[in-house]
């Protein structure tokens, strides 16, 4: 028998049922758990973009050993490098040297598709310019447009890249490792893939005062040897234009990049 006079023989033993709780107590449990999951989000981020830069500049690097492999492969088949630009029987410019190297990246195929007699904006190629994207054209740490690139040719005086001439290797007597191709600039100053535009002296001499460079530690570059180097903000105008050159006997000023 039972000592206690309110049990009844159902609720022997049984544990005391549990009051519900009230709504309010669930939406305020439930908003805790939400605001501190944000709180570990928002300390999490920073972590992760720090960790991915380093990733995207390693991408980017490649991106440029791609470019200056394709450039050598050029040159193996050609003779020469080839010229920053195309031109017409008027001498207007029609495509870019990324678009003549289009076969040495493995980009065959888009290259058959273009119409190297029409400017590279003629309608007939527009197609071809927006249906696909070149993936070593892009830098993975800039938010552009993926139809634009910041990898331009050096076309300065003295510099690798004739505008509408080729320029043999021979030609280029400053140390290979030392000698600048193509170098990255900022998203201020991306420009069409396909487009005949690339970085002359003055462009590549204000580099150093991007306000908002490819990466943390400036852009990086294309040497004529297929080595890819940085190029801090911090090198000073002798030393880039010291870079520039292909036969100035200046490479005791580029060492200075190396230093």
């Amino acid at each position: 028998m039972s000592l206690n006079p309110y049990e009844s023989p159902d609720t022997v033993g049984k544990p005391p049922p549990l009051k519900p709780r009230g709504l309010r107590s669930t939406l305020l449990s439930l908003l805790a758990v939400v605001g501190i999951l944000a709180i570990l989000v928002a300390l999490l981020l920073p972590a992760v973009r720090v960790a991915r830069e380093p990733a995207r500049r390693s991408q980017c690097s490649n991106n440029l050993k791609q470019i200056g492999l394709a450039l050598h492969m050029y040159r193996d088949e050609h003779g020469s490098l080839p010229p920053a630009y195309t031109v017409d029987a008027d001498g207007k410019p029609l495509h870019s040297w990324r678009t003549l190297i289009l076969p040495y990246l493995e980009h065959q195929t888009l290259y058959d598709k273009i119409d190297l007699s029409k400017p590279w904006d003629d309608p007939v190629n527009k197609a071809a310019f927006e249906a696909q994207i070149v993936p070593a054209y892009h830098c993975p740490s800039l938010d552009i447009p993926r139809q634009l690139t910041t990898y331009l040719a050096v076309v300065a005086p003295g510099g690798c890249f004739r505008p509408t001439e080729t320029r043999a290797f021979e030609e280029i007597t400053d140390d290979r490792g030392l000698t600048l191709m193509v170098v990255e600039v900022d998203a201020e100053h991306a420009v069409p893939w396909m487009s005949p535009s690339d970085a002359n002296e003055e462009l590549i001499l204000s580099l150093g005062e991007a306000a908002r460079p490819p990466h943390s530690s400036g852009g990086q570059a294309a040497c004529v040897d297929g080595s890819v180097r940085s190029l801090p903000q911090s090198l000073k105008a002798e030393t880039r234009r010291a870079l520039i050159s292909i036969d100035g006997g200046d490479d005791a000023a580029a060492k200075k990049a190396a230093d």
